[in-house]
């Protein structure tokens, strides 16, 4: 074992050699929700070698990484997908080799992926759904997201867009296994988080600077997995070893990095 970490004793990872969670609001979600099998297909095909922008691009079309997709919207998955997984080089890299994938374990990770980086979709999975999942009117629809939004970015966008905003929320907590799907009243949902998914997202967010720590955080309450129920499933990981003393969350690492992990484990 390495020597213990606690959550928010990663010097090892020196700060300004971290990457960080996204904290500018921005559209994106607006034009692309989860798309988990893009993103498979963006890992699977995808050469680091080769330089982003116009010459990535003709290859992805060329090569139909995405189907029959039209240029345009190659451009477009490429650029949003180079913001949710090129910023955490270490994980993409785990991602193009990890062809073994369950399905589930793929739109967790997809999930956690949007959340690193769209501040809105991180905090409406991991404050607002978790509050709904908690009370006795868990039910919602596009109207209470719109609600949701009007209220927490007041005067920010017009009607249409958020409207957009409250279509792509919906949408991609509808796949991330979130939410019932299609039809509103939709209800919360506890997803599938497999033991690979949960030591691969500790991990990462071990190398990422983010708010709250390793054992509470929103992307894990996002998922269900909140005290004292994540201490349970952390104390069973294989590749790391927890344990929790008075207000001490104390973590043992069996590997060095993510990658590291990624090559004994998958």
């Amino acid at each position: 074992m390495a020597n213990p970490r606690t959550p928010n004793d990663r010097q090892d990872f020196p700060a300004e050699e971290r990457p960080a969670e996204e904290r500018h609001v921005h559209t994106r979600l607006t034009r692309l929700a989860l798309a988990v099998e893009d993103s498979r297909a963006y890992w699977a095909n995808l050469d680091p070698a080769l330089p982003s922008g116009p010459p990535r691009a003709i290859q992805a079309f060329e090569q139909r990484w995405f189907g029959g997709k039209s240029l345009a919207r190659v451009r477009l998955l490429l650029t949003y997908f180079g913001a949710r997984y090129d910023t955490f080089p270490a994980a993409l890299d785990v991602l193009r080799r990890w062809r073994t994938m369950d399905p589930a374990t793929r739109h967790v990770i997809c999930h956690w992926h949007l959340q690193l980086t769209d501040p809105i979709y991180r905090a409406f999975t991991g404050d607002f759904l978790v509050q709904r999942r908690r009370s006795t009117r868990s039910e919602l629809n596009r109207d209470v997201v719109i609600r949701w939004m009007r209220t927490m970015y007041p005067d920010r966008w017009g009607s249409s867009t958020v409207i957009q905003f409250a279509k792509g929320l919906l949408a991609a907590s509808s796949e991330a296994g979130l939410i019932t799907p299609h039809h509103d009243p939709r209800k919360p949902l506890v997803p599938k988080v497999s033991d690979r998914a949960l030591e691969y997202m500790l991990y990462l967010l071990r190398t990422v600077s983010f708010d709250g720590t390793l054992a509470d955080n929103a992307y894990f309450v996002s998922v269900g997995l909140e005290t004292p129920f994540l201490g349970q499933r952390l104390r069973t990981l294989p590749g790391v070893h927890y344990q929790r003393m008075m207000d001490i969350d104390d973590f043992e690492w069996k590997y060095p990095s993510l990658q590291a992990w990624a090559k004994e484990t998958l």
